[in-house]
């Protein structure tokens, strides 16, 4: 017999004041993390300047990135044990604390430790937030609310670089953090008593802690060597194998926990389950695109097409504006039609075909024909945003819909550190020694000359058509299960 905890039905309905109280706060909560990712990188070089430590300044950005990919899966796990209330509002709580230790952090180590505890708060708030979605709408009405995931990412991406150079620039560094505090009060207020509302899926489980230490350290090892390979030592140096080889043997581990556990930290039924396999590689293959292109397009922009640094920015807005229409119709298009796939296939053979083409022009399309282009693609791989995250949903039991969700996200973010560590390899490695000890940063300062630029962004971009094409395979081969009209009945597949 299944001993789940369900008191779903004893909270009753919720009103629709409820659903857009919990609707908001969660936005909030999402925008915390989503925020934090973009508006530090502009007030970078003030923090090394005014803390007078400009050699270790990455560490904080690797510092948060290392802590809120690590724990993404614990807090869906979490979430499952012991429900969404209470670990959504202790992830903003964390982030909150390690804001607030950001702010008054009086030299960059400490900066740097305050911003991995700022990471372990906000690593579960995106997962926890389209967890949260669905046990209040169905699978069929669930397209529909990605648009204001969508949308927090779009205002977050615009918003964030500006804001954080405004800031730095007109107030003070620390202000970047302070806007934390009042924007997470508001989150949890928001969501604290709505909360109690939600429909209630949690098991009375333990936690698997050895797994879960195994999998947060071989995850580490690995984003460890993802970003320092090619910038601070060279990928076939004895400290990048060294890494690359423990996380190796740490995932090996890991892999032996999972399947020696009484209750593995990710089950094992998630794992084999075709429709998250199928969902969680399409998404992972094409976000980690996504993700790619916004950090090397600005380079793009100011090596091949001659921009300034603020331009360059607002190159990008072609592609996070695309991005967001393609999920917004293809969320509507989930309530609508019985054969949900086929726009996300369709837009994502366009994004293919147009990342050809951009590989094949590089440096030789005009800017505006090319911003079009951008927009194209990006609304092609939007279609399948909404897509993939329904449907790694809609194929589990409601109680393991928060781990299902947040490994989802967890190998998204791994799939971005991964292509962006094989742009880095094309862009840096190809320079013929001009790279080494190089970054995308100071790259931008003009050192290489622009016939070379073209040809290895001409390499990028045929990565990229590579990712949208694996994305594609695996979105044809993920099988269109039907939609539930219930947000709280089992998954057809179980």
């Amino acid at each position: 017999m299944d001993k789940r905890v369900e008191t779903d039905a004893a909270a009753g309905p919720m009103s629709h004041e409820d659903i857009r109280s919990i609707i908001i706060g969660i936005m909030l909560a999402m925008f915390l993390a989503a925020l934090d990712q973009t508006i530090v990188a502009t007030a970078m070089p003030t923090i090394g300047r005014e803390l007078n430590d400009v050699a270790h300044l990455p560490w904080v950005i690797t510092a948060y990135l290392l802590a809120s990919t690590a724990v993404t899966p614990l807090y869906g796990k979490l979430a499952d044990i012991h429900g969404r209330r209470v670990t959504l509002l202790s992830g903003i709580v964390v982030f909150i604390v390690g804001s607030v230790a950001c702010a008054i952090a009086p030299s960059l180590w400490l900066l740097v430790v305050a911003r991995f505890v700022q990471g372990l708060g906000g690593g579960g708030l995106i997962a926890l937030a389209q967890t949260i979605i669905a046990d209040m709408v169905p699978p069929r009405e669930r397209g529909r609310y990605q648009v204001y995931i969508a949308s927090v990412f779009f205002v977050s991406s615009v918003m964030g670089p500006v804001l954080g150079g405004i800031i730095a620039e007109a107030l003070h560094w620390s202000v970047i953090f302070w806007i934390n505090l009042p924007l997470g009060l508001a989150a949890y207020w928001m969501t604290s008593s709505a909360l109690k509302r939600l429909p209630r899926h949690e098991r009375p489980h333990r936690l698997d802690m050895l797994g879960a230490v195994l999998m947060t350290s071989a995850t580490m090892t690995l984003l460890l060597a993802l970003s320092w390979g090619g910038t601070h030592y060279p990928w076939t140096s004895a400290p990048i194998l060294a890494l690359v080889g423990l996380s190796l043997l740490l995932w090996v581990a890991f892999a032996w926990r999972l399947r020696s556990a009484d209750e593995p930290l990710i089950p094992l039924s998630i794992l084999a389950n075709p429709v998250v396999r199928d969902g969680t590689i399409a998404a992972g293959f094409g976000m980690g695109t996504f993700i790619g292109l916004t950090i090397y397009l600005p380079l793009y922009f100011e090596t091949v097409a001659g921009l300034s640094a603020t331009y360059s920015g607002l190159g990008l807005l072609p592609l996070t504006c695309g991005t967001v229409i393609g999920a917004t119709l293809s969320g509507q298009a989930l309530t609508r039609t019985t054969h949900y796939k086929r726009l996300p296939v369709i837009g994502l053979s366009i994004a293919l075909a147009g990342m050809v083409l951009l590989a094949v022009f590089a440096g030789r399309m005009p800017l505006i024909p090319f911003g079009l282009l951008l927009a194209v693609i990006s609304f092609g791989l939007g279609t399948m945003l909404p897509v993939a995250t329904v449907s790694i949903q809609n194929a589990v039991a409601p109680y393991q819909m928060g781990t299902a969700t947040a490994v989802a996200n967890f190998f998204r973010q791994i799939g971005g550190a991964l292509i962006v560590a094989v742009f880095g390899a094309i862009v840096l490695g190809g320079l013929s020694g001009q790279g080494a000890g190089l970054s995308p940063e100071t790259l931008k300062l003009g050192a290489v000359d622009r016939e070379t630029m073209v040809r290895l962004f001409a390499y990028v971009f045929a990565a990229t058509a590579f990712g949208f094409a694996m994305a594609l395979t695996f979105m044809i081969r993920m099988k269109e299960l039907p939609l539930r009209s219930k947000a709280v009945e089992e998954a057809g597949g179980e």
